[in-house]
């Protein structure tokens, strides 16, 4: 007999729902009624035998039974994705364009090693990549201006279509002569917050993890703010006070030894890189440039 696969666009709903916190938000993000939605997921409901979803008066949120559910739904949508991608880059009988913005982080480290692989792929493929902070990223796409984004943001656009790429962490470093570099001891979050650091401008994805990370802390204002990693590099390099940035920022530095890694507990300074388009599916050479990021990642 053959089997009667779920419907992709509720399986979209349900990772949806469960990304955005509510069954209204989901429906929303994926461009759905909510009556519809709610119908929808009664019916996912019905075909799997499983509960998705607990229902209250003030909203509906994902179960423990849809998360799991979730975990493949997004596995099959990855798959259905890079399906497509690869269908519409065979039957596509024209040169490919692509415009991308990536924030700053992943524009030097990760774009171009991506770049060279989608070349291999699609030969003719003309990229143009315009490097700005997470925020501008968002914006630029939102707009209709880039057909692809890179952001490390841990926010969400609420308009645009996302999936994670990759992982990255941050990182608190000094130079070799800072007094931290003797430490035996890795840093409490208390007394990071309470450091003057240079660091990222507001509105880039590495300022924004920080800020998050330490908000509860009550950070102190910081001692240098930059827009750019290499400004960043070369202060904390000088001696100046200690930076945060991303492992793949310092990893050249700290194998020469030019930049010593602070170790902090009980601080999560985790971090997903993501692709960001408008629409249900993102253009052709889009989808796969955003396929071959995810495969380039660590697994």
């Amino acid at each position: 007999m053959t089997a009667r696969w779920p419907d992709l666009a509720v399986l979209e709903l349900l990772t949806a729902v469960s990304e955005r916190g509510g069954l209204g938000a989901g429906a929303r993000a994926v461009g759905m009624a909510q009556p519809n939605a709610s119908r929808a997921m009664r019916a996912l409901e019905k075909q799997l035998g499983v509960d998705l979803l607990v229902r209250h008066p003030s909203g509906s949120r994902v179960s423990e039974e849809g998360a799991v559910v979730v975990d493949w739904a997004r596995r099959v949508l990855d798959a259905a994705r890079e399906f497509s991608s690869v269908a519409e880059a065979l039957a596509a009988q024209h040169t490919a364009h692509l415009d991308v913005a990536a924030s700053m982080t992943v524009a030097e480290h990760l774009v171009p090693g991506w770049l060279a692989e989608l070349r291999r792929e699609i030969p003719d493929a003309e990229v143009r990549l315009r490097v700005h902070n997470s925020s501008h990223v968002f914006d630029l796409v939102a707009a209709g201006d880039c057909d692809l984004g890179f952001v490390e943001t841990p926010h969400l656009h609420p308009t645009l279509r996302t999936r994670t790429v990759a992982r990255d962490r941050l990182v608190v470093v000094v130079a070799p002569g800072h007094p931290w570099a003797a430490r035996r001891h890795g840093l409490a979050p208390e007394e990071l917050a309470a450091t003057p650091l240079v660091v990222r401008e507001p509105g880039s994805g590495t300022r924004v993890t920080l800020d998050e990370a330490l908000a509860p802390y009550r950070p102190v204002p910081p001692a240098l703010e930059s827009g750019s990693n290499a400004a960043v590099l070369a202060s904390v390099s000088a001696g100046a006070d200690p930076a945060v940035l991303s492992e793949l920022v310092i990893a050249g530095p700290l194998q020469r030894g030019d930049l010593i890694a602070i170790p902090v507990t009980g601080l999560d300074l985790t971090r997903e890189i993501r692709a960001v388009w408008r629409g249900p599916q993102p253009p052709p050479a889009a989808a796969a440039l955003i396929a071959v990021a995810a495969a380039a990642a660590p697994r």
